[in-house]
């Protein structure tokens, strides 16, 4: 976002009412140091696209069945191989969609402006930059309604239990919040809402005046919502909060049973856990089943390594088909996390949703352990993140937060899935951590 832009040019449906909660954010006495300037940049007939959108979610499931996809992928993959330039060079026949080849991580780092269709006005087109865990780190092109159906999304999302998000002036539906040294910081306000505000802070106490104004700004603005990952959630419960949320919503990493359960009884409101990649947004909501499907405009296939089709039930490569956002189409995308399909009649929902591919340990006496296994050994440990590496000679690392639960706990958890003789390391992680975290990894000569 350009810092030189005025709220006017940022938000040009801004009234009155949106400047005031804007003025609120920022200049409250306890605020900490925002250090970005964001706008949603949405006209007035894209909120009205937008609000069709929502109109649609509170109405139509994404449906298909197992060896079939929705109607409107053929003419979408005809639009993609005619005016997208990476996907022109395939020259293949949009009938044969399981012969049409897969895009990864890389092709959209390497070159990001293939993936923009010809003949789109580029004034809207806007840029922000990301890294994952592993790979390349991504030049995302977006859209502004594609940024403002995140909050369609996520009501989606919330409505599955039975949580509504209201908004209006004045109040503050959403605080994303992260724990780390370093990330973007800023405020903005939701037109969808009645331009309710929004806010990204940092919990960590440098980005702050004092450690204490984290609570007393928190509990000022009292948002419906918190969004982050376990790792945020562990500092925001530290903290002496006493206005309470309608839920938290869990990304980015893999949220334990047990953590979620001490969040629920310190918050007294439901944690969910959140499917989202910033190549496509929200895609999936966790349910008793499973992560269920959010968006009709999503067509999700599962792909073993090679790129055949899984049977349904059967674990591989998520791969999505459609979105929202018009200068990144996404055709047969493998997104790098890994799960199986399952259907009720015929609503998707990812089963066993866990990132990265899977990692294969043994244990002393070589039998394989998928690291499936593993976090339903960890799953009764309150930890907020954890990586567990597996040395050439099977022993063990395990990186934990040692507050978090007793080294006892966490060696009986792991001696009864490898066995007791492997020996096992128990390690610190810094916190706030330094990046992301790979959780799972084996070194390649580890014994067959």
């Amino acid at each position: 976002m350009d810092p030189t832009l005025i709220d006017a040019e940022r938000y040009p449906l801004l009234t009155d009412a949106g400047r005031a909660t804007l003025r609120r954010l920022r200049q409250h006495p306890q605020a900490p140091r925002f250090n970005y300037q964001a706008g949603e940049r949405l006209s007035a007939e894209g909120l009205v696209r937008v609000r069709a959108f929502d109109a649609r979610l509170q109405t139509d499931q994404p449906q298909w069945r197992p060896g079939e996809r929705p109607p409107w992928v053929r003419p979408f993959v005809l639009r993609c191989l005619e005016v997208v330039p990476h996907y022109r060079r395939w020259a293949c026949p949009a009938d044969t969609f399981l012969s049409l080849p897969t895009v990864t991580r890389d092709d959209l780092a390497r070159a990001p402006w293939e993936f923009v269709p010809d003949g789109l006005p580029l004034a809207d087109l806007i840029t922000y930059p990301t890294s994952g865990a592993t790979g390349h780190p991504l030049l995302v092109v977006s859209h502004p309604e594609a940024s403002a159906l995140y909050m369609p999304l996520l009501r989606r999302a919330l409505s599955v239990h039975g949580v509504s998000l209201e908004g209006g002036p004045g109040q503050v539906v959403v605080a994303l919040v992260g724990f780390q040294r370093r990330t973007y910081t800023f405020t903005s306000v939701c037109s969808l809402l009645g331009e309710a505000g929004f806010v990204k802070l940092n919990l960590h106490p440098d980005d702050w005046s004092h450690p204490d104004d984290r609570a007393r700004y928190l509990d000022d603005l009292a948002p419906e919502v918190y969004s982050g990952d376990p790792i945020t959630f562990r500092e925001l419960a530290r903290l002496p909060l006493t206005a309470r949320p309608k839920a938290l919503v869990s990304t980015a990493m893999t949220l334990l049973p047990g953590l979620r359960s001490e969040l629920e009884a310190r918050f007294d409101c439901p944690v969910i856990d959140l499917y989202s990649l910033t190549e496509a947004g929200p895609v999936a909501v966790a349910t008793p089943r499973g992560h269920e499907v959010l968006s009709p405009d999503l067509y999700v296939e599962i792909l073993r390594p090679e790129g055949t089709p899984c049977d349904p039930g059967e674990r591989g490569e998520i791969t999505l088909t459609g979105g929202r956002n018009p200068f990144l189409p996404l055709l047969r995308y493998r997104t790098g996390d890994w799960a199986a399909l399952d259907f009720s009649g015929s609503v998707p929902t990812l089963v066993g949703l866990e990132g990265r591919p899977p990692t294969v340990f043994r244990t002393a006496s070589g039998e394989p352990i998928n690291n499936i296994d593993v976090t339903w050994a960890l799953r009764p440990l309150p930890l907020s993140r954890f990586a567990l590496h597996q040395a050439a000679d099977n022993s063990l690392t395990l990186r934990v937060r040692r507050d978090e639960a007793p080294d006892q706990a966490l060696r009986q958890a792991l001696g009864e899935l490898f066995g007791p003789s492997l020996p096992l390391r128990i390690l610190d992680l810094p916190d706030p951590p330094e990046g992301k975290l790979v959780q799972y990894t084996r070194s390649p000569e580890a014994s067959p």
